[in-house]
């Protein structure tokens, strides 16, 4: 799948980068759906001799093609809640010259990153790569919910109910953009919906 070009927006958006091999002394690949992509444009036999792939396939088939690169650990979970417990032993147990790669949608990355720099991984040491959808983790600033996989620009708040504008605000914190009550001052007033960058 080829790469958004996102457009250029506030300082608080994050600016998401390429993978590149990195010497290291072991190496952890976080990764959903196309993120596997990045693993495989980035994987030699050396990064795999001490690599640990963990895996959110969210209906994309990359796993075997992961496990063929033959890295010390393979890990595929349903889910990036039923990944997380995993993510953060395989952080707290890194030895200093971990390298972490981060690939995939923004949700994942932003996730993954803010376990990393919990678990005192420096900030240089972890990399990241978008690849595939563009939805967005959006928090609700009102009820504080968060909704998962946000496409449309405004939407319905999965908790509270409010039609939501979609901001570029981001919150590293929460690993989430920020929505705010689209007809705050004239209730009903809603546009219709479009695409988050058309």
């Amino acid at each position: 799948m080829s790469k958004f070009d996102f457009p250029p927006s506030i300082k608080s958006r994050p600016v998401w980068g390429t993978l590149e091999p990195r010497p290291g002394a072991a190496h952890l690949f976080i990764a959903d759906a196309h993120g596997a992509e990045a693993i495989l444009d980035v994987a030699t036999p050396d990064l795999m001799a001490k690599g640990h792939i963990i895996y959110i396939p969210r209906g994309e088939d990359f796993a075997d093609k992961l496990r063929a690169l033959n890295p010390a650990q393979f890990y595929e979970g349903p889910s990036y809640a039923a990944a997380v417990s995993r993510i953060r032993r395989t952080l707290e147990d890194a030895h200093m010259g971990t390298q972490v790669y981060l690939s995939g949608t923004e949700g994942l990355m932003g996730q993954a990153m803010n376990e990393a720099m919990q678990a005192g991984i420096e900030y240089a040491a972890i990399q990241t790569e978008h690849r595939g959808s563009i939805a967005r983790r959006m928090q609700c600033v009102h009820c504080k919910g968060i909704t998962e996989d946000v496409e449309t620009d405004p939407f319905v708040c999965s908790h509270c109910g409010l039609n939501l504008f979609v901001r570029d605000h981001y919150s590293r914190r929460l690993a989430a953009y920020q929505g705010v009550r689209v007809d705050a001052e004239d209730h009903g007033n809603v546009p219709a919906p479009k695409g988050i960058y058309e």
